[in-house]
């Protein structure tokens, strides 16, 4: 059950902004695989390639992107996976809305590694460019 409040606790510190808590749940050696062919697709690995990552995510939604309900947490040891729904909206209109399901593997309290899945990954690629 550890592993499920570290990914709640996670989920909470991104949906009220706190940074440094949410700092504190990842391992400094993470790798968060970003699924798709978009600008932000890709392996980031350590702690500063993933708030970086972030970062893109909310200039380029310009500063809209958000988890807008966490469906789901379920664990099998190390992992856990969540569902969930996201959105972003730019002035231009641009819109994307969907289902996600994040697989993190969470050691000794800390985050460590993440894989990300989206509903229409063709449509997310095209909405980060």
């Amino acid at each position: 059950m550890q592993n499920i409040e570290t990914v709640k606790q996670y989920f909470h510190s991104l949906a009220t902004g706190n940074f440094e808590a949410l700092g504190a749940l990842l391992a400094d050696d993470i790798t968060w695989h970003q699924p798709g062919s978009g600008s932000l697709s890709g392996t980031h690995q350590g702690k500063a390639a993933v708030f970086t990552l972030f970062g893109k995510f909310m200039a380029l939604s310009e500063g809209s992107f958000k988890i807008d309900a966490v469906e789901s947490i379920m664990a099998n040891g190390a992992l856990v996976a969540v569902t969930l729904k996201f959105s972003a909206t730019k002035k231009s209109g641009a819109r994307i809305s969907m289902n996600g399901v994040d697989l993190m593997k969470v050691e000794n309290g800390k985050i460590k590694e993440v894989h990300l899945f989206s509903a229409d990954q063709a449509g997310e690629d095209a909405f980060w460019g």
